[in-house]
């Protein structure tokens, strides 16, 4: 009877589902350390003390706190989805900035404010204060350019759905051993 089950196939199926399996315990061991990072950015956003904005990389270490940058230049402003700090759907304002701290420069995107309206404001640079949000870029507080405050970038927004991805992974798993048993049962009742 055995040599009535495909080797090869056999082989790749169970090679297919050892791999989703892992990939499904992987997703889990991801899920407690993006718990554990929003935990830290969680402390992270009570300190008071300001930050030196991120001037390379992504800054993460930087994300949720307050932070001071000098816009020398703006490129442009563009107008994006956004949401005001009572919960109100509408755009954001987000200036293009060139930001110099010697030796170092950077173009650093800051969400200037809130607007119901797409009209971009006229806005041509200075000293800026608010939080530091993922990207990085800086999230203005108070708001400039005549605006209304933004929602304060709050660590609980980031998404943590491993645990949801893992779940997918073993589900794909089972179903890769159901299909196939019932190939193999088919394959082994026509030969019958």
């Amino acid at each position: 009877m055995t040599s009535r089950i495909p080797i090869i196939p056999t082989i790749l199926v169970i090679a297919a589902v050892i791999t989703m399996v892992g990939l499904g315990f992987w997703q889990l061991g991801r899920m407690e350390e993006k718990e554990a990072m929003l935990e830290a950015y969680a402390l992270t956003s009570t300190v008071e003390e300001p930050a030196v904005f991120p001037m390379k990389g992504n800054g993460k270490s930087q994300w949720f706190r307050q932070s001071t940058i000098d816009c020398s230049d703006v490129f442009s402003i563009e107008t994006v989805a956004g949401t005001s700090m009572n919960g109100q759907k509408g755009w954001t304002q987000r200036a293009s900035c060139m930001v110099v701290q010697s030796p170092d420069y950077r173009i650093i995107d800051v969400d200037l404010g809130f607007s119901r309206s797409l009209t971009v404001p006229e806005w041509t640079g200075g000293q800026v204060t608010g939080v530091i949000a993922p990207g990085p870029r800086l999230v203005a507080d108070p708001p400039q350019a005549g605006l209304k405050p933004l929602a304060k970038p709050d660590p609980s927004n980031l998404p943590n759905n491993h645990l949801a991805y893992a779940g997918q992974w073993f589900f794909f798993a089972l179903t890769a051993l159901l299909i196939y048993g019932f190939a193999v049962r088919s394959r082994l009742r026509k030969k019958d």
